[in-house]
């Protein structure tokens, strides 16, 4: 039995998609919720995970086509995955001799952070890994650090579990270099596995995230015990049970049931906690006021649909309305200085430079990556960069140095669905610019009646250091210059 991979399905403000990286080849035996592919938007990458187990007998689209909504780009034949033979099977060996003791540690932290959290543990206690394997994340207010082995060997000891506070430099495991897994204890593995700590996908994690739930609370029923969507659901619906005597202390500081309903506490993660105090920050040290405006995006998507297929093929990267976007900014920026400013204690700090934060939704929260110097950058320049920081961002591999900075924040929840909204600032920034989905409606055009696809605009901002005057002209000559993009081009 065969199944089609289809492309997932795009947020309406989304026209088409790239295919962005292929995980696997024509071949390959995948598990079931497996990355297989990954598909990039305006704005975000999708994955799309398989749907059984099997192998990939056709790829029909290969990186960098573009694809629509649904759009079958492989094909899956299921039930066709082969067992490694047992018969040439490697013997149950007795653990070699222990080669050298190698210390795991935690990567330098940046200066402005002072400690950090143990997020992840890639491999247990007895895991064989392999040189560069990544062995676990440690997370930092804003960004993931990976750290990978650095030989062959075997995990001895993991010092600092998942959740612990930990500081730069800091031992947190042993890695024994040159020593083989024993295979002797390869059921009680698959028992364990089994039970809740099996390999679970990225998308599937994330499922976690949002159910509330660990490794530990859901039982992986598939291949090896990897845990499955439906793994999740199942422990996501599973009434709680009635906690064992001894636990009931511990258990009740967790979660209090109330017959068929229940709650669960979770711990915020740091970058959830350094949001949150941000926005409340940001909330109630400025006088933060939200003006409007819409725009016509049809001169641009007819420019768009003219050009794309031809910039795609000069540049090798597809052309979206994010290019657009900046340049518009970072020409509204020029004429209204105020904008592209900060306040410092009683001075105002005007730039001369234009680093615009672009908002962009990772499975870890909202972070604000910088695009340096977009001015000097062509639309070419822009749509790459934009790619760039999109797919460190899913990955996890945002530096400081891409996260620091920025004069101005440009978000887009329209990829989302939203119709409309009030930014919140992105301090020490004065002002942040919404954007949303472009929908059909109609409006009145020299006298008659046109159904056009219409954009709000939304535009956040400090009234202690930009007054309504600058705020409006800030965004009618964003709508203006959307409107007509030849006036981008023209510098008029």
């Amino acid at each position: 039995m065969t199944t089609e991979i289809k492309v997932p399905v795009l947020p309406e403000s989304v026209a088409d998609a790239t295919v962005a990286t292929w995980h696997v080849q024509v071949g390959d035996t995948v598990a079931r919720d497996q990355v297989l592919v990954d598909i990039e938007t305006d704005k975000v990458v999708l994955e799309v995970p398989a749907t059984s187990d099997g192998v990939i007998t056709e790829i029909s689209q290969e990186e960098g086509a573009t694809v629509l909504g649904e759009q079958v780009i492989a094909i899956l034949s299921e039930g066709e995955a082969a067992a490694a033979p047992k018969a040439d099977a490697a013997p149950a060996a007795a653990p070699a001799a222990s080669g050298k003791v190698i210390d795991i540690i935690v990567p330098v932290l940046p200066e402005s952070v002072a400690d950090a959290t143990v997020a992840t543990w890639h491999v247990a206690e007895g895991d064989a890994v392999s040189r560069d394997q990544q062995l676990v994340d440690i997370e930092t207010d804003k960004v993931v650090l990976e750290v990978v082995a650095q030989e062959d060997g075997v995990i001895g000891k993991i010092i600092h579990a998942e959740g612990e506070t930990v500081l730069g430099e800091q031992k947190i495991g042993e890695l024994s270099a040159g020593a083989t897994a024993s295979a002797a204890p390869a059921a009680p593995a698959a028992e364990e596995a089994s039970s809740g700590d099996g390999v679970a996908s990225p998308s599937v994690r994330r499922l976690m995230t949002e159910k509330g739930l660990s490794e530990s609370d859901v039982k992986g029923t598939g291949k090896g015990g990897r845990i499955t969507k439906e793994d999740v659901e199942a422990a996501a619906n599973k009434p709680a049970a009635a906690p064992a005597p001894a636990a009931a202390a511990a258990s009740a500081a967790a979660s209090s049931a109330l017959g068929e309903r229940s709650q669960k506490r979770v711990p915020m993660t740091r970058l959830r906690k350094t949001i949150a105090n941000r926005l409340l920050e940001a909330k109630n040290s400025t006088a933060m006021l939200t003006t409007f405006n819409e725009v016509n995006m049809k001169p641009i998507m007819d420019l768009r649909k003219q050009y794309k297929d031809v910039f795609e093929k000069t540049h090798d990267t597809r052309l979206g309305f994010m290019s657009f976007y900046v340049k518009a900014v970072t020409e509204a920026l020029k004429r209204f200085p105020a904008v592209n400013a900060s306040i410092d204690g009683d001075d105002i700090v005007y730039h001369n430079f234009f680093d615009i934060s672009i908002a962009v939704s990772t499975p870890r929260g909202l972070v604000t990556p910088v695009l340096r110097d977009s001015d000097q950058l062509s639309m070419a320049g822009i749509e790459q960069g934009i790619r760039e920081l999109a797919i460190k961002g899913r990955d996890g591999k945002l530096t400081m140095d891409d996260m620091q900075g920025g004069n101005f924040t440009i978000t887009n929840g329209g990829v989302f669905g939203s119709l409309l909204s009030t930014p919140i600032i992105n301090l020490p920034q004065t002002a942040i610019l919404g954007m949303h989905k472009i929908q059909d409606r109609p409006m009145a055009v020299d006298g008659k009646v046109e159904i056009l696809p219409m954009m709000y605009l939304a535009l956040s901002y400090d009234h202690r250091l930009i007054d309504g005057k600058e705020s409006v002209g800030f965004l009618v000559t964003i709508k203006e210059l959307l409107e007509d993009p030849t006036r981008l081009l023209l510098d008029i």
